[in-house]
């Protein structure tokens, strides 16, 4: 699988996660204004996501993925293997059943995946195996390595990315301009000077990390409602 050449290490994706697609686009329409693009399948989770184009100066090839569990699909799952961004943990489904869609997670570009992962591991960071994938498009096949716990679970809270390395095309490709802009990406986390560093060994010279009492992501975006900030944190 050859890398796109484009590929600057950074914010790949923001990770929605929805009781359900058709929750998720109201979301997407209520908060930013826009409708969310047709996505995809994932058979080996048993999950689909709808997508948003979230390109940017700052941030040139990023998007937004609303992401549910597909109850009407059969996952392909290794047995006892959960599925990513911790989406099987019944804490987070009843936050996101009670407050709605939320922001849990990112994923990050990286050029070489296999270097990134052994630089989180160097650090005593379990990021799982290096898992290849792919499907189908109108315009070829997607495909991309990323690395996935068999647990499924989000490191440091979610604040440490899912690392993806892509073949020729990417989403971006194909997402029309949705007049969403991703601004920022800020991480905050009692342990900032850990999550600093992993990030930076990684590749990922670039993460706004701070230090804050409680694990939380804050993405700024414009859109045409405005500036929206976006919070990993449940309302209260």
């Amino acid at each position: 699988m050859r890398a796109d050449p484009s590929c600057c290490p950074g914010v790949d994706h923001l990770v929605i996660l929805a009781a359900d697609l058709r929750q998720g686009a109201d979301w997407c329409r209520r908060t930013l204004g826009v409708e969310p693009a047709q996505g995809g399948e994932h058979p080996l989770m048993g999950t689909h996501n709808r997508l948003l184009n979230i390109c940017s100066p700052e941030h040139p090839r990023s998007y937004l993925e609303i992401i549910a569990i597909n109850k009407g699909a059969a996952s392909a799952r290794q047995a006892g293997a959960a599925r990513w961004f911790d989406m099987d943990d019944p804490a987070l489904q009843k936050q996101v059943a009670d407050h709605g869609p939320r922001l849990i997670h990112w994923v990050a570009c990286v050029p070489d995946v296999a270097a990134s992962h052994a630089a989180l591991a160097a650090r005593g960071l379990d990021a799982g195996e290096i898992v290849t994938a792919s499907r189908p498009t109108p315009l070829g096949l997607l495909q991309w390595r990323l690395t996935v716990r068999q647990d499924g679970q989000r490191l440091m809270h979610g604040c440490l990315p899912t690392l993806i390395e892509w073949g020729e095309r990417h989403p971006c490709h194909a997402l029309p301009d949705s007049g969403v802009q991703l601004q920022s990406l800020r991480l905050e986390h009692p342990e900032a000077h850990l999550l600093a560093g992993a990030c930076t060994a990684a590749g990922l010279h670039q993460v706004a990390v701070e230090a804050a009492a409680a694990p939380r992501l804050r993405a700024t975006l414009r859109t045409p409602l405005g500036l929206v900030s976006l919070s990993s944190h449940a309302p209260q």
